[in-house]
C-alpha cells in the first residue's frame, strides 16, 4: 500500500489473510462492534441505478406525521432545540440540513424455491457476522470510552457509543416464533433482534456460498435492470442527528422508542450516507486520510462520502421547507446515486467524466452513531492512481478535508480484516464499505 501526503510518499505494509485449498478465504466470524451489515446485494454483484427505487414517508392518520420520518416527542424536541442553541454558539458556521432518513427497505420480487430463513440469512447479516447473540446492550461513552468516529462533514465533540452483545456467542436463539420475512421488509434495526428477528450464523463466506446457490430468476431480474430494491425514506436534518443519534442520552431514546413505538431506531435521526469504493484503472482503491481539524474521524482513513441532499432534487426550496410530497422518487433514487460521485468529485477532485456508474454493494451500520446507515458504492476510474494522485494534489472544493491519498491494492483490501494492522487505521465507514466490497465483489468476472 501506498500513502501520498501532500507533498510526500510513505510505504505502509497491511495485514494478511490465511487461504484454503488455493482458494482466497474471506470469512469475518468477528466483526468489529464498531460496524455491521444491514443488507448487502451479493445475489446480483451489487445494484444499478435502474434496479432501485424509493418510497417515501405517507402520512399517517393524526396531524403532522409520516410514516418513515422520525417519531416527535415534546420534550425531546426541546432537548434537540437546546444542544442546538449550544452547538452554534460555540461553533456559529454550523448550519442545519435537510437529509434523507432511511426508515426500512424492500427487496423484490421473492426468491423462489429458496427457504425463508435461507433468504434472510443470504441478504441480512446480523451484527459480529458469528450468529444471533441476542439483545443489544447500549454503551454510553461513559462506559465506552474513546473518541466518536463517523463519516459526516462537521460532527459533534461526542464521546464514542458501541453496542455489546449481553447473552454472549452462540447458536441462534431465537426470542420468539415470528419471521422476519426480508424480502418484504429489511427494517433498520433488524440489529437490535426485536420484533422477533430470526437471524441465523451467517459471516461473509457463507453468505457467498449461499448466494451462490440463487435461483437464476434472480440473476434474471438484475440483468433486465428490473427494480429489485426499495428504500423506504423519510426527512431528516442535521440538527436532529446531532440531538439524537449523537445524544449523550441516546440509549434512553432507543429504550424509549422500543417500549412506546416497537421500534428502537423511532426517536433517532438515522440520516443516510453514501461512500465509495473507488477503484483505479490500475486495480488500486483509493483512501483519504482525514485531517486533524474535522470533528469527526480526524487522522483516520476513509473513503470518499457524503449524504445525498433533499435540497439537490427541490432546487429553489428554501431547506427548511422541504417537504416529502415534493421529491419525485426518480429524482431522489438519481440523487442518490449521483451524489457519491459528486462526493469523489469534490473530495478527491477527479472528474466526473472519469468515474464509472455507481454500483450499491448495500447498506452498513455505524455503531458509534446508534446505527446510523451509509450506502456504499463501487466505482470504477478510468485514471491510473497516478493520474487520480496528480489530480488530488491539485485541490479540490473539499481538499481541506483530507491531508494524504492512500492507495491499496485490490488484494490488500480484499485481504483486510480486523486482524489486519491497518484495520484500526480506518473509520467506521471504511470499515462498513469494506466489508461489502468483501462480500459483494462487484468487479469480479
Amino acid at each position: 500500500m501506498h500513502t501520498t501526503t501532500r507533498g510526500k510518499r510513505t510505504d505502509i505494509i497491511s495485514g494478511q489473510t490465511a487461504c484454503s485449498g488455493g482458494r482466497r478465504s474471506v470469512n469475518i466470524s468477528v466483526m468489529d462492534p464498531e460496524v455491521s451489515v444491514l443488507l448487502h446485494c451479493t445475489p446480483w454483484k451489487g445494484l444499478r441505478e435502474g434496479q432501485v427505487r424509493v418510497e417515501l414517508s405517507t402520512r399517517l392518520s393524526f396531524p403532522m406525521a409520516h410514516r418513515y420520518n422520525r417519531h416527535c416527542l415534546p420534550g425531546l424536541e426541546r432537548q434537540i432545540e437546546e444542544v442546538w442553541r449550544e452547538r452554534v454558539t460555540r461553533e456559529p458556521w454550523l448550519f442545519n440540513g435537510a437529509k434523507f432518513r432511511l426508515h426500512s427497505a424492500t427487496f423484490t420480487p421473492k426468491l423462489q424455491n429458496k427457504p425463508e430463513s435461507d433468504v434472510h440469512s443470504t441478504l441480512c447479516l446480523p451484527p459480529g457476522q458469528a450468529g444471533c447473540n441476542g439483545p443489544q446492550k447500549w454503551v454510553s461513552g461513559a462506559e465506552g470510552g474513546g473518541a466518536a468516529q463517523q463519516r459526516g462533514k462537521t460532527g459533534p465533540d461526542q464521546t464514542q457509543r458501541t453496542t455489546e452483545n449481553t447473552n454472549g456467542a452462540g447458536a441462534c436463539k431465537c426470542r420468539d416464533k415470528k419471521t422476519v420475512d426480508v424480502l418484504n421488509s429489511v427494517s433498520l434495526h433488524a440489529y437490535t433482534w426485536t420484533h422477533g428477528a430470526v437471524m441465523h450464523s451467517t459471516n461473509v463466506g457463507e453468505a457467498q456460498r449461499e448466494s451462490s446457490h440463487c435461483p437464476g430468476t434472480l440473476r434474471d431480474v438484475g440483468s433486465h435492470k428490473r427494480p429489485v430494491l426499495t428504500l423506504h425514506l423519510g426527512l431528516t436534518c442535521y440538527k436532529d442527528f446531532l440531538g439524537t443519534n449523537w445524544s449523550k442520552n441516546v440509549g434512553d431514546l432507543v429504550r424509549r422508542g422500543t417500549n412506546q413505538f416497537g421500534d428502537p431506531s423511532s426517536l433517532l435521526a438515522q440520516p443516510l450516507g453514501v461512500g465509495a469504493v473507488l477503484r483505479t484503472s490500475d486495480n488500486l482503491v483509493v483512501f483519504l486520510r482525514r485531517s486533524q481539524k474535522v470533528a469527526e474521524a480526524s487522522g483516520l482513513l476513509d473513503i470518499p462520502g457524503g449524504h445525498p441532499e433533499p435540497k439537490a432534487v427541490c432546487m429553489g426550496v428554501n431547506e427548511d421547507s422541504i417537504r416529502v410530497e415534493q421529491l419525485p422518487q426518480e429524482a431522489v433514487v438519481r440523487e442518490l446515486f449521483s451524489s457519491v460521485q459528486a462526493e469523489i468529485r469534490d473530495e478527491v477532485n477527479i472528474p466526473l467524466s472519469c468515474l464509472s456508474a455507481p454500483i450499491l454493494m448495500g447498506i452498513a451500520l455505524n455503531h458509534t452513531s446508534a446505527g446510523r446507515p451509509s450506502a456504499e458504492f463501487y466505482i470504477s476510474c478510468s485514471l491510473t492512481a497516478q493520474e487520480v494522485k496528480d489530480f488530488y494534489l491539485q485541490g479540490g472544493p473539499e481538499a481541506s478535508e483530507s491531508t494524504d491519498i492512500v492507495f491499496l491494492s485490490r488484494q490488500e483490501v480484499l485481504q483486510l480484516n480486523e486482524g489486519a494492522p491497518l484495520w484500526s487505521d480506518l473509520c467506521p465507514s471504511a470499515k462498513g464499505a469494506v466489508v461489502l466490497y468483501r462480500l459483494v465483489l462487484p468487479d469480479q468476472d
